[in-house]
């Protein structure tokens, strides 16, 4: 089984102008106007989420990634959530209380579908950055907190065996 999980994990994913370019930056605002970007989290794996709170697979996401980031936050990875979707900050604070959000939200402009990422074709689209700042991998489609730990855990392996950063453009499941 773990090998087949390690298969699934290592899927080559087709490079995107954005990581095809190596480092991205992101600054968009969160629910209180105040700007954040991926510099502010340098050194750590970056999980950003794309969704919005019309999309039911996002919804049923939300607690898989408040754990993963619960767990991770005070070490070496984070949850980033970008809202997709055109809606007040008051209405989004709302919603992020009732599901019980514990990473940071931030808002987007949903008409740009072409993010500093890539172009968001599904939601939720998740993207992740590396201690570096590049962005090393993308899925489309909903994921679990085991998905995501796997995924880091197989990175630091293959860190170990020195594989070039430009190696690790996989999928994330």
């Amino acid at each position: 089984m773990k090998r087949l999980v390690a298969a699934w994990l290592l899927c080559v994913l087709p490079a995107t102008a954005a990581m095809a370019a190596g480092k991205v930056a992101l600054s968009l605002p969160d629910t209180n106007g105040r700007i954040h970007t991926l510099s502010q989290y340098a050194g750590k794996w970056v999980v950003v989420n794309y969704w919005a709170t019309f999309c039911a697979p996002c919804i049923t996401e939300i607690p898989q990634l408040a754990r993963f980031h619960e767990r991770h936050k005070g070490r070496d990875a984070v949850v980033v959530g970008v809202d997709f979707e055109d809606i007040s900050p008051g209405w989004l604070k709302d919603f992020m209380d009732s599901v019980s959000m514990t990473y940071p939200v931030l808002r987007s402009d949903p008409s740009r579908q072409v993010t500093p990422f890539g172009e968001i074709v599904v939601l939720p689209t998740t993207f992740i950055i590396s201690p570096a700042g590049e962005l090393v991998a993308q899925h489309a489609g909903p994921l679990t907190a085991a998905d995501l730990e796997a995924f880091i855990q197989r990175q630091g392996e293959a860190r170990k065996a020195n594989l070039p950063a430009a190696r690790l453009g996989t999928r994330i499941r």
